[in-house]
């Protein structure tokens, strides 16, 4: 199996399932997404750029989108910390997951990679 496989299939219920419903949503946003292990993390590029990432939260053990190009997006949801490129969205696994709060957060993030 490879390392993008396992990183969804290691985890525990519900954050795998969280996670493999995260990762449809965001390859369903833009067919032009190209799912891919980069930097040891489950990448999804937009024309060879990290457009987002999906992780886990050490201390939360929620799954998290971070946005590439993020920390240029004002959303009340979006957590930047110290963090210089991305922002955060927390899921919490054991909620309906909020696709339209994803779709939006993209369709800001998208404008930022389309933009001349």
């Amino acid at each position: 199996m490879k390392a993008i496989d396992n990183f969804y299939f290691d985890k525990e219920e519900p954050i795998k399932s969280c996670l493999l419903v995260l990762k449809t949503i965001i390859t369903d946003y833009n067919s032009e997404f190209e799912s891919r292990w980069y930097y040891r993390l489950p990448c999804f590029m937009y024309k060879n750029q990290i457009f987002c990432y999906l992780w886990v939260d050490k201390k939360t053990q929620f799954p998290y989108i971070a946005i590439g190009k993020g920390v240029k997006i004002n959303h009340p949801d979006l957590i930047q910390e110290k963090r210089t490129f991305t922002k955060l969205l927390m899921i919490d696994p054991n909620k309906d997951i909020p696709i339209e709060k994803i779709h939006s957060i993209f369709d800001m993030a998208m404008e930022l990679y389309t933009k001349k």
